[in-house]
């Protein structure tokens, strides 16, 4: 029985290691899939309603220091390009009070129109679905300690495309970003 349960033990452990368990947030701004070679640009969520890297990287314009990261400013791409968005939120508040998303929205939408219509919108992640023809891609809300990912292509018409986090007071208080897609 003893040696049962310490190979289960050990069998987990072997698991929880397999699969990523432990990996620390602090991962680059940006890293290449080697099964897939897409971009993928890893961004935090965290209580200061902003969205940050840990370091800058190729295609990626940083603002302000924000704790021990950088605001995530811009996001550069190429017409058609394919991208995947890492999205990690860092808070000790529980998730009703403090979750982000990534939204990114057509080039032509009213951002504030679109935040103001989504306010109340909790069921679908606090994007109103009537405005949901105007993202071009987003993620699920998420909590404190979570993760979650989203791979679109880009949009093949060159120009600047406003992404933000729709949670309430996130995008009035700087939780947001531009794609600019040359």
């Amino acid at each position: 029985m003893k040696n049962l349960l310490s190979l289960g033990l050990l069998a987990s452990l072997f698991a929880f290691t397999a699969c990523g368990g432990g990996e620390s947030m602090d991962a680059p701004a940006e890293t290449a899939s080697a099964a897939n070679d897409i971009r993928t640009i890893n961004i935090i969520g965290v209580d200061q309603l902003k969205y940050v890297v840990s370091e800058a990287s190729e295609g990626i314009t940083t603002g302000e220091p924000v704790g021990e990261y950088l605001k995530l400013e811009s996001i550069t791409a190429s017409a058609g390009e394919e991208i995947r968005i890492n999205l990690m939120t860092e808070s000790e508040m529980p998730a009703i009070a403090m979750a982000h998303n990534f939204a990114l929205l057509a080039a032509d939408t009213d951002v504030n129109a679109f935040i103001n219509a989504s306010i109340t919108a909790r069921d679908t992640d606090y994007i109103a679905p009537d405005m949901q023809n105007m993202v071009i891609a987003n993620t699920t809300m998420i909590g404190g300690g979570e993760s979650t990912e989203i791979t679109f292509t880009v949009p093949t018409e060159p120009g600047e495309y406003t992404f933000v986090c729709s949670f309430p007071g996130h995008y009035t208080s700087g939780m947001v970003g531009v794609l600019i897609v040359e």
